[in-house]
Formats: structure tokens, C-alpha cells, sequence
């Protein structure tokens, strides 16, 4: 085996150090990254405070739409002024100026009818004829027996003459002369009974032709050829009326009446008319409140020339009435009803004022106010019952009309 021989440890010998790289210059993307995280963190600190402050304000936003919703919505008009006049219509029918049922006078057969209904007639003019047999066989007895009194009456006449020349020369006695005139007063007695049982039977004979008793048209007729007459019978044979003139009987209220005078004109108005107007009269007045209605009765004339309007039709009369200097009027359906009496809403200064008022005229949809109201106030429109002094409202603005 052979040894190498171990040489001495000298000095280490020393690699040459190669000289250092160059210094490279850092890299951006850590600056980068921070901008980055700068940028997001402001994103999101400005997100949270633009969401915080929209819940605020939504929060407030909703504070003032419920206070807003809290206060309520209130339609407003303003009061119309006064106007020179008003004009009250009240109902009312139509009359004929005289109207008359015809009966008949005597018993009988009904022989001829000479008017149907709408006939205009005449005044004396004949409307029918009666047959009286059994009148006629009277009459006939009843001038019989006129002539058998009047034939006594000559006889007792004669008699009684010649008593009074024999008591003269004491031939009678005055006994016997008083009874001859007796006798004689009997018997005209009886002459003056049977005239006038004849008189009345020619006149209940003259009564078998019925006649008009004034001008006019026929409304009913209720017989016919050979109906049974009878004077106990309460049926009308016919009606008659005169149209030539019209009444209106009108109700007026009692806080009117002292409105109304006679002689004033009135315009009237008929359905069956629209758009015309009539003129009546205000004829007279019954000077007395009907206590069950509380109205004056008027009547009101129409000249009725034509015969265009008819009796019986619905009729509106128009009255003027002078209205109250400084009264306003506003509709009924602003009128509040209180325990203090009548009031009205008025809005001033965002809030409701309960305004005690004093009615005039009522005209239905609208009311006459004497005092407490301004053309200037703002009225409330159906108010609410809850409608208190001092409530605040707000006032619905107006609707726009479409351009």
C-alpha cells in the first residue's frame, strides 16, 4: 500500500470576489398597490356616509311627508256676492178658471148627447136631451086639476057675490056670507097650489134639455144614448170647463209671504214648453198661514187665449225676490250644524276657523248668508264633522286643465 505523504495545511488560498451587480432600481407595483388600497378605502368611507346620509334624510323625508300627511287636504271657495235679485221657483198646478160638473134635474131616458170631450162649446148651447114620460103624464094632471080649482073657483066666486048682496038686505044671515067668502079664499088657495105645482113641473120638463151653462170644452162625459137618468144619482153627465183662463194655486213659504203682493207680474214655466216662458198675475192671496204646511196660498192667472196650456200641468212660478244689501251666498254643502248653531269653516292662516253665520233666503243648493261671511274668505267645501276651531288644514291646490 503505498502512502501519500500529507502536505502541511498552507494559507486557504482566496477566490477573486466578482464585483457586485449595479444597484436595479425598485419596482412600482408596491406604490400601486397602496394607491389601490388608498382609493378603495375612500370609495368605501364615501359609500358609508352617502348611505348614512340617505337614511337620514329619507328618515327626515318620511318625518315631513307624515307630518304633511298628519295636516288635512281642504277644497276652499270663495262666497258669490249678492245679487241685485233672486228668484224663488215654487211648484204649482194648473186650474180652469171655472170648472163645473152637470148633473141632471129630472128623471128619465137619456134620448141624444150632442158634445164628446173636447168639444168647445158654447154658453145656452144644448148638450143633451131627457125623455120623461112619466114628467110629462104629470104635467098633464097637474094642469087638470089646475083648471077643475079654477072651475071651483069661478063657482065659489059667483056664490060668494051673491051673499054679499043678500046680506045687505038681511036676506042671509052674516054667518051664511061669511062662509061663501071662506069658501072663496079655499078655493083660490087652492087655484094658487095648482099653478104652482104646474110651474114646477114645467120647469122640471124644461130641465130635460141640458145646456151649456157658460162657454167653455168638455172634459167628461159619463152616458150614453137610453142610459136611466135619475136625479138621486150622483154620477155627473158632464164636465165642463172654462180655460180661456187659468189658475195656478202656489205654496209659498211662510218666511216669503210678506215677499208676495198682489198684482205682480210672475213668469211661469212649463215642461211641456221648454225654453218658453208665460206670464201670470198674481190675482189675490189667502191672508193666512196653513198651519199643517206653514205656506201662504196665492193664486196666480194666466191668460190662456189659445188654449195652449191644458189643466191639470206641472208649472214652476218664479218669483223675484229683492235681495239683502251686503249678503253673500255660498253652497249648501258648506254649512256645518253645531250645538252653538250654524256655522261654516273658513280657512285663515293654514288653519280652520268655525265662523258663526246668520242665513237669509234658503234656495236649496245654495244659501243666502247675511252676516259672518266676505267675498274674500276662503270657505270650506264638505267639511268634515271632526272639523274643530284651529285645526290646521291645507288647501287642495286646483286641478289643471288640460291645454
Amino acid at each position: 500500500m503505498t502512502t501519500t505523504p500529507t502536505q502541511a495545511p498552507g494559507p486557504k488560498a482566496v477566490k477573486p470576489q466578482k464585483p457586485a451587480p449595479p444597484a436595479q432600481p425598485r419596482k412600482s407595483g408596491g406604490w400601486l398597490g397602496g394607491i389601490a388600497v388608498l382609493a378603495l378605502a375612500i370609495a368605501l368611507g364615501v359609500a358609508i356616509y352617502f348611505g348614512i346620509r340617505s337614511r337620514v334624510d329619507a328618515a327626515s323625508n318620511l318625518a315631513q311627508v307624515t307630518h304633511a300627511t298628519a295636516v288635512p287636504f281642504v277644497s276652499v271657495i270663495h262666497p258669490t256676492p249678492g245679487a241685485a235679485s233672486t228668484e224663488l221657483a215654487l211648484p204649482g198646478s194648473t186650474q180652469a178658471f171655472i170648472s163645473t160638473p152637470i148633473f141632471a134635474r129630472t128623471s128619465g131616458y137619456l134620448k141624444a148627447w150632442h158634445a164628446d170631450i173636447g168639444t168647445h162649446v158654447k154658453q145656452g148651447e144644448l148638450l143633451a136631451e131627457i125623455e120623461t114620460p112619466e114628467l110629462d103624464q104629470q104635467l098633464q094632471q097637474a094642469q087638470a086639476d089646475l083648471k077643475n080649482a079654477q072651475a071651483n073657483l069661478q063657482i065659489s066666486q059667483t056664490t060668494n057675490q051673491r051673499y054679499q048682496d043678500l046680506v045687505a038686505s038681511n036676506s042671509v044671515s052674516r054667518e051664511e056670507a061669511d062662509t061663501a067668502a071662506a069658501d072663496l079664499h079655499s078655493k083660490q088657495a087652492m087655484v094658487d097650489s095648482g099653478a104652482a105645482n104646474v110651474r114646477r113641473l114645467q120647469q122640471l120638463q124644461a130641465y130635460e134639455k141640458i145646456y151649456a151653462p157658460f162657454a167653455g170644452v168638455i172634459t167628461v162625459r159619463n152616458t150614453d144614448i137610453g142610459d136611466l137618468i135619475q136625479t138621486s144619482d150622483t154620477r155627473e153627465l158632464f164636465h165642463l170647463a172654462a180655460i180661456d183662463r187659468l189658475r195656478i194655486y202656489v205654496s209659498v213659504p211662510e218666511v216669503y209671504a210678506p215677499l208676495v203682493t198682489d198684482g205682480e207680474k210672475v213668469p211661469l214655466t212649463v215642461d211641456s214648453f221648454p225654453g218658453e216662458t208665460f206670464t201670470g198675475t198674481v190675482a189675490r192671496n189667502s191672508d193666512s198661514i196653513d198651519m199643517a204646511t206653514r205656506t201662504l196660498n196665492v193664486e196666480v192667472d194666466v191668460d190662456n187665449p189659445t188654449d195652449r196650456l191644458l189643466p191639470g200641468a206641472y208649472v214652476f212660478a218664479h218669483f223675484k225676490l229683492p235681495a239683502t244689501a251686503g249678503s253673500v251666498t255660498v253652497p249648501a254643502n258648506t254649512l256645518l250644524f253645531r250645538s252653538e248653531g250654524p256655522r261654516v269653516g273658513v280657512v285663515r292662516d293654514g288653519e280652520a276657523r268655525l265662523v258663526p253665520i246668520t242665513i237669509g233666503h234658503d234656495y236649496g243648493t245654495t244659501l243666502e248668508i247675511l252676516s259672518g261671511l266676505t267675498a274674500a274668505d276662503e270657505v270650506i267645501v264638505d267639511p268634515s264633522d271632526s272639523l274643530t276651531d284651529g285645526m290646521p288644514v291645507q288647501i287642495t291646490p286646483p286641478a289643471k286643465t288640460a291645454p
